[in-house]
């Protein structure tokens, strides 16, 4: 199960810089709804968001630029990747806790997957479009 999360996490990660390439407009939707999802589960004050979003866009990017490195040195070692995600992950812990505390810290990392499975399904049952995730059946 873990494997199949990292993937995911992956290929999100990679996806709005992907999209960006095709439809910089449906990046910015993208980028958009995951915005309004997190806050919505976070339930951030506006003090909250405005310390919030500059960690989480830097959070963010390091979770890109792993994925752009995995593609780049070709390591599939999936304990590897991972130990990566945590890592990152565990940099990031404290300063998430200090801006919204240690429960919100955890409904984060929820939200964010949840966003990815919602964007995953989605993107699967989109009628047949170039570049996208056949249907499978």
């Amino acid at each position: 199960m873990k494997k199949y999360l990292l993937i995911a996490l992956l290929f999100i990660a990679g996806l709005p810089q992907l999209k960006a390439q095709d439809d910089p407009e449906e990046n910015s939707k993208i980028e958009a709804l995951k915005i309004a999802f997190i806050s919505k589960k976070l339930d951030l004050s506006p003090d909250e968001a405005q310390k919030f979003w500059p960690v989480y866009n830097q959070y963010f990017k390091e979770m890109r630029q792993l994925l752009k490195d995995r593609k780049d040195d070709g390591n599939d070692d999936v304990i590897d990747q991972e130990q990566k995600v945590i890592d990152i992950r565990k940099k990031y812990r404290d300063q998430f806790v200090k801006i919204i505390g240690h429960p919100r810290m955890n409904r984060l990392f929820n939200a964010e997957r949840d966003f990815r499975r919602i964007l995953i399904n989605r993107i699967k049952n989109r009628p047949n479009r170039p570049g996208l995730i056949p249907k499978r059946g």
